[in-house]
């Protein structure tokens, strides 16, 4: 990722980008809009497939090379013009070199005709780094995927099936890459029988290499001055290499109906992404309102603890931090969230070695290093040392984000409702507590972090509970002009409505949920090593710990600290199922999961829900309706719930 950067463009004089990079137009000079719509619009036929959509029905176009996002536009507004109104549209696309937000609006402003769709693009254009970006757009009716890096790299770690591909790489002699054999066999794993392909480029190695991998291409009339392009069909099979207990589960309810279970920031994610999709979902919770546990803080920091080594929590937490960034522009700035950075500081020689790497991996306009004259600056109070600044990060209100999600007219919350059995019954789960059905639905989703044990179809996963505390401290004069988040080992936010958050605890032991003293003590500690000048300020010393304000509540963890998202399987049936992995893991039995149908789980995020949670509700959506995932194959396997089964398998544990 340390080789990342945005386009390098010059602008001809008719106002039209160039590459730097590949010394090439975007778009053909004489009109990029109709281009795309002679090449990959009509060379797709897409007017006539969007309008025989069937009610409900989804469309997945994939493209190689995102450029100024002009194919993607256009593609959105016949989607809008031709297909039924509950039809979803997945445009999945792959970018060496984005443009800057400021180039991006440059270029789309060459198409006022599509400025209402460059709007909503430009304002959710945010967090774009390496790895793979989520855009819900249209109200969800629209969701791009980005893939920011390599074809090379990011195709391979796709998991979708396409419906219509465009290819707009760069010219063929000038990008030579993105028209590779290896990328065209990518393009033959994303197919099914009948995916259609377009291109500008009529090269003969390129007809070539694409019937190689099973495209029956043709030259029809190209655009402007390009006398041909190229059009084609897939003809060979639809392959799924995922193992099988990855593999998606074949389910489909008679009814798009879901129980969410919990509605806290999980919960809530989980259900607005399924209503998005048209899901009806009953949000069952057991307290008075959303919120009401762990997302309850008054300030959660967006913090981004990575690792220089592209670890699956390292690639979720860069995902999902633009995921819930892009969520958060639907906030109020100040009130419900505040984008004034996070300053991690490094508070010995560890921290900053790691650091060190971490700002050589890591794009400068995600994090980089401040010395302790320039930390001290931006932070408004002396510090003790420098340290890793992130600028978009900040903190967000978790309450003010769980209604958020929670407000679509598909959720139905239901309040006061604990559910302590699931029942499965004629195709439908019934949530029950003691003798009362308290709602049915074909689909569940449990979401009540470390409470989900309590179900029996939930045996087998690791998960712990931690207590955490954080101490509410009264802003003061002094105090007032905090400019970003600072965090060591604790944290400290900026004020919000008076009051600053600070913490928090960990407690491994406690089960109460009562704030104490003594956490309100080692809180006040943690301040004074993040800053003594910042404790100065704050009075911190004529603070009595007995007469703090603060909150207790349980985090729900992993043994690996990756969440644990995906459908469930019956743990007694998969260790019979896959038995033969105990002798050699390295078989690969031809034996389906043996899935509780239409049971899935969100749950696990630990201190990171802020920023892994709603991407989660994106990933579990897209395994419920068979959608391109919001992440990387990897990622999401690491995040299944089967790892634990297969762990265990593996290690020659019993259930």
């Amino acid at each position: 990722m340390s080789d990342f950067h945005h386009a390098r463009l010059e602008w001809d004089e008719q106002g039209r980008p160039l590459s730097r990079e590949f010394d090439d137009v975007y778009f053909s000079p004489v009109s990029g809009f109709d281009e795309t719509h002679h090449v990959f619009i009509a060379g797709n036929d897409l007017a006539r497939r969007f309008a025989e959509l069937p009610a409900g029905g989804r469309f997945t176009i994939g493209e190689t090379g995102f450029g100024t996002g002009l194919n993607f536009l256009c593609a959105w507004q016949l989607f809008e013009r031709c297909a039924p109104e509950d039809a979803r549209l997945h445009f999945v696309s792959v970018e060496k070199f984005p443009l800057t937000r400021d180039d991006l609006q440059r270029a789309l402003g060459l198409w006022p005709q599509l400025a209402p769709l460059a709007a909503q693009l430009l304002d959710q254009y945010v967090a774009v780094h390496p790895g793979f970006q989520r855009f819900n757009l249209a109200g969800g009716r629209v969701s791009l995927t980005l893939l920011i890096g390599d074809a090379l790299d990011c195709l391979p770690e796709l998991d979708a099936r396409i419906d219509a591909w465009f290819l707009d790489g760069f010219a063929p002699a000038k990008n030579p890459e993105m028209w590779s054999p290896a990328l065209f066999a990518q393009l033959a794993r994303l197919s099914a029988p009948g995916t259609s392909l377009a291109t500008f480029t009529a090269a003969g190695f390129v007809r070539r290499s694409l019937k190689d991998v099973g495209f029956a291409i043709r030259r029809t009339p190209g655009f402007g001055k390009k006398w041909e392009m190229s059009q084609g069909r897939f003809t060979g099979e639809a392959r799924d290499a995922a193992k099988p207990w990855y593999a998606r589960p074949r389910f489909a309810p008679a009814r798009r109906e879901a129980l969410v279970i919990g509605a806290g920031l999980a919960g809530c994610a989980s259900a607005a992404s399924l209503a998005a999709r048209g899901w009806r979902v009953t949000l069952l919770e057991r307290h008075d309102a959303p919120a009401r546990e762990a997302s309850g803080n008054p300030q959660g920091v967006l913090y981004l603890k990575l690792s220089a080594h592209g670890t699956p929590l390292s690639r979720l937490i860069l995902s999902g931090f633009g995921h819930t960034r892009r969520l958060l522009q639907r906030l109020e700035q100040g009130r419900d969230w505040q984008a004034c950075g996070v300053l991690q500081l490094a508070f010995d020689d560890k921290e900053a070695q790691r650091q060190a790497r971490l700002a050589e991996a890591f794009p400068a306009n995600l994090l980089h290093r401040l010395d302790q004259a320039a930390a001290s600056a931006l932070a408004g109070v002396a510090l003790p040392a420098g340290g890793l600044f992130y600028p978009e990060a900040g903190w967000v209100h978790p309450p003010a984000l769980c209604r958020l999600l929670g407000e679509h007219p598909n959720i139905h919350l239901v309040p006061h409702r604990e559910v302590l059995e699931l029942q499965r019954e004629d195709d439908l789960w019934s949530a029950r507590s003691g003798d009362v059905t308290l709602a049915t639905a074909p689909v569940v989703v449990l979401a009540g972090a470390a409470e989900v044990l309590r179900f029996p179809q939930a045996a087998g996963l690791q998960l712990k509970r931690i207590r955490g505390q954080i101490s509410r401290l009264p802003v003061t004069a002094e105090s007032a002009g905090l400019g970003t988040v600072l965090c060591a080992e604790g944290y400290v936010a900026p004020p919000r409505d008076g009051e600053h958050t600070l913490g928090a605890s960990f407690d491994f032991h406690s089960t109460d949920l009562e704030p104490t003293a003594a956490e309100h003590a080692g809180n006040l500690a943690l301040l004074e090593e993040i800053s003594p000048d910042l404790c100065r300020r704050l009075h911190a010393d004529e603070l009595d710990p007995a007469l703090l304000e603060g909150r207790a509540a349980f985090r729900c963890t992993t043994p690996d600290y990756l969440p644990i998202v995906g459908p469930l399987a019956d743990a007694e049936a998969f260790a019979t199922a896959y038995a033969v992995l105990a002798r050699d893991a390295r078989q690969v039995p031809d034996v389906p999961a043996p899935w509780f149908d239409g049971l899935y789980l969100n749950s696990a995020h630990g201190s990171r829900g802020l920023i892994t949670a709603p991407l989660s509700g994106e990933l579990l959506a897209a395994w419920l309706d068979d959608e391109p995932l919001p992440v990387p194959r990897a990622v999401a396997e690491a995040c299944h719930p089967n790892r634990f089964a297969l762990r265990r398998l593996i290690r020659g544990q019993s259930a």
